[in-house]
């Protein structure tokens, strides 16, 4: 998926008490009036989506006629409600089989035993996970299983505006940290703004922690201090504050109402560059169809040119009663058919075996596919919409003036680590 917002786990904090006490298993398997089994397949797909429209008409029925015997039931949701429905639905005893989930629900719900840990269940899991891009499978472990395969993914890349970068006299999009400030020097006085992005959650920042050489925490994920406030992470986010500080980056990116937003301010040339996902291209063809949209690689800091991975995995409730049918139609969807089916319309796959098929369905997907050879996950932690918060709400003080960078990541690093602890 796109960036996420912070969902209210407490307000969920009873029901999820109540998931500890459910087992899985004790449904009994659905079948129809012609006696096939019926797979229910939960997801977010909005309606009249042009994936809603591939996965039903065209996905589905190739896998039923491949597979005699099964149905696949889809049953979509709001993305907001897929969360809680899960969540109760758990509680209650009433799960479907499989689940297109947001990659950062899947160590939640592996925590809570909602999930069938698909490297100890699939026959085939090895065969498949290795034919994906490490950054998205990666979403899919929680304390050492596999708990689902990533379905589809994204990145986010550097676009940019070559008009832009012209004032500035760089006839390159940039590609190191150094340009960015070059960048920024270049436009300074002219009105127009070097970079523009609209928060300062893990999703915005991560690129540039990364990037900078730094890290969240460690690789137990049981500590942020000396991680997230390291000498890197904080060089990272000291780019950012000093760019804004420079005027060079909108208020955007503090919450305030200050300038465009990214797909009206690239095109109209009052941004250079900002960092984002292939679902732009549609959006700037249908609302700038005049504007040639260029992308470019993550701007590389000490760390290399890392970016933050996004999108989907599906992953199989443990209380699924057919399991053996819903690990077939996973299988199908992890295959080349369905995963090209579906990039028609914008979903990009995880298959990184495609190669130069991907780029002649879509040949914007090329730089997304290189960033992901080195594109990292968001925290994979149960916690994880917490702990992000905290580090949004602590950095957005270090761009107001309020504190400066290195005291809001010992901050919030102090107020990651009980958290990691617990």
């Amino acid at each position: 998926m796109r960036p996420t917002k912070t969902l209210s786990w407490l307000a969920l904090g009873g029901v999820a008490l109540a998931l500890s006490a459910c087992g899985g298993g004790g449904q009994e398997p659905t079948t129809d009036a012609d006696g096939n089994t019926v797979i229910k397949y939960w997801h977010a797909y909005s309606a009249d989506s042009p994936e809603l429209k591939t996965l039903e008409d065209e996905v589905i029925p190739a896998f039923e006629k491949a597979h005699p015997g099964i149905k696949v039931e889809s049953v979509p949701y709001p993305y907001d409600e897929l969360h809680k429905k899960l969540l109760t639905a758990t509680a209650g005893g009433t799960l479907p089989c499989l689940v297109r989930s947001d990659i950062i629900w899947v160590p939640e719900l592996a925590q809570l035993g909602t999930l069938a840990p698909l490297s100890e269940e699939m026959d085939d899991f090895d065969k498949i996970a290795a034919n994906t891009y490490d950054g998205p499978l990666a979403t899919t472990e929680y304390d050492g299983k596999h708990y689902g395969l990533p379905l589809d993914t994204n990145t986010r890349v550097l676009m940019y505006n070559q008009a832009t970068l012209d004032e500035a006299g760089m006839d390159e999009p940039p590609a190191t940290f150094d340009d960015m400030r070059k960048l920024a020097e270049g436009l300074k006085g002219t009105g127009d703004f070097a970079f523009a992005d609209n928060d300062t959650a893990g999703w915005n920042l991560l690129p540039w922690i990364w990037s900078a050489g730094g890290e969240m925490t460690d690789e137990g994920m049981t500590k942020a201090s000396g991680h997230l406030n390291s000498p890197e992470s904080v060089a990272g986010v000291q780019l950012l504050v000093d760019m804004y500080k420079m005027g060079e980056i909108p208020d955007l990116i503090t919450g305030a109402q200050g300038g465009t937003e990214t797909a009206v301010g690239l095109p109209k040339g009052d941004y250079a560059t900002m960092l984002d996902g292939p679902w732009m291209f549609p959006i700037f063809e249908d609302q700038s169809p005049d504007f040639a949209l260029k992308t470019a690689p993550m701007p590389a800091g000490d760390g290399g040119s890392i970016s933050v991975v996004g999108g989907e995995d599906v992953v199989m409730t443990d209380s699924c009663p057919s399991k053996d049918e819903a690990m077939q139609f996973i299988e199908y969807l992890l295959g080349d058919d369905a995963q090209k089916a579906m990039a028609e319309t914008g979903q990009m796959p995880v298959l990184s075996s495609l190669g130069s098929e991907l780029t002649d369905i879509k040949p914007y997907y090329d730089t997304f596919a290189k960033q992901l050879q080195t594109a990292r996950p968001r925290l994979p932690h149960p916690e994880y919409p917490k702990i992000e918060e905290i580090l949004r709400t602590e950095v957005q003080k270090a761009f107001t003036g309020d504190t400066t960078v290195q005291e809001a990541l010992d901050s919030a690093a102090q107020q990651i680590d009980p958290i990691l602890a617990g």
